[in-house]
């Protein structure tokens, strides 16, 4: 079969023990994004199959219609809101999926932000690679409050190295994250206007939805205090667009660590955030780990093996 591999950004997925899954099949790797719908779908005009990693790529009716071979979407994760289901099914194009959630990944990545954002260091190292020796006073973690908005997997791992860190945990969410909250003897907000003004740091650990999507406004984040910190890991969509960048400049909060945005990726560095002091910003790197990638393009590939046998698959936002 002809497979395609768009946006491999980190040129290493023939670098993965997995991959040779797929001896035998001819496989062709895109590193660089298509500069726009046109050469993407020339690009992909011949595959039978496409292995999408996570949202990276926008599969819109418009590029379904245009992929004439298409038979499998293989997807690297368990969901992506950047599929077209709808005619993907018109068109006769299984969606595959993976089985696994690993949420150490992403979990490590946020506490490292909350660590590096709040004594800053990426700001303090830069500094001192220009001979400037550090001129800025940090926050301590020990005796602030750790917001957790949802705690789920990921949640609450963060929850948990933050209270081994001596922070106070504040969570707030769903009738599953008060249960959790109480069974670990954390503090549950009163209401989500309540966990923006009492948070130290405030960390977004919700799963994007169409009932989550803008679930943080202008008003939540006026609520916050001038020295806190908000920390994003898990969608930009969460935030109403360009909420965060307004409430920055007037601020509150005074401070933002972000590994996600609407557009990705961002490669020209004219990102606002990137030349705000008060913010520490990374490029998605979430799940971007070599036990995650191993355990995500694994079960990715095993569908596109099943396939190619005719065998079972797990099947994700078709019928079939």
């Amino acid at each position: 079969m002809k497979i395609a591999i768009p946006d491999d950004y980190q040129d290493m997925v023939d670098r993965l023990s997995c991959f040779s899954l797929l001896a035998g099949h001819e496989v062709v790797r895109y590193r660089e994004p298509a500069a726009n719908l046109g050469q993407l779908a020339e690009r992909l005009h011949g595959a039978e199959v496409i292995v999408a990693i996570r949202e990276r790529v926008s599969f819109s009716r418009a590029l379904i219609e245009r992929l004439p071979n298409l038979k499998l979407i293989a997807l690297a994760g368990r969901a992506a809101t950047t599929i077209d289901y709808a005619a993907c099914q018109e068109h006769g194009v299984l969606v595959s999926t993976g089985a696994s959630n690993s949420p150490i990944a992403p979990a490590e990545l946020t506490v490292a932000l909350i660590v590096a954002a709040r004594r800053n260091i990426a700001l303090e190292a830069e500094r001192m690679r220009h001979g400037k020796w550090p001129c800025t006073l940090s926050h301590r973690l020990s005796g602030s409050t750790l917001g957790i908005f949802g705690l789920g997997t990921i949640g609450s791992l963060v929850a948990r190295a933050g209270a081994g860190m001596g922070m106070n945990v504040l969570a707030w969410g769903q009738e599953t994250s008060a249960a959790k909250a109480k069974a670990a003897g954390y503090d549950f907000a009163a209401s989500q206007a309540d966990l923006f003004e009492r948070s130290d740091v405030l960390s977004l650990h919700v799963r994007l939805r169409p009932d989550t999507r803008g679930i943080v406004g202008p008003e939540d984040l006026a609520r916050m205090k001038p020295t806190a910190l908000l920390v994003n890991t898990s969608r930009a969509e969460l935030i109403q667009r360009d909420a965060l960048l307004t409430a920055l400049k007037a601020g509150r909060p005074g401070y933002a660590a972000v590994d996600v945005y609407e557009e990705e990726p961002i490669t020209n560095g004219n990102h606002p955030y990137l030349s705000m002091p008060n913010v520490l910003c990374s490029p998605h790197l979430g799940w971007a780990e070599w036990d995650n990638f191993e355990l995500y393009f694994r079960e990715c590939f095993e569908q596109i093996v099943a396939y190619a046998k005719g065998a079972p698959m797990r099947l994700a936002g078709t019928r079939r």
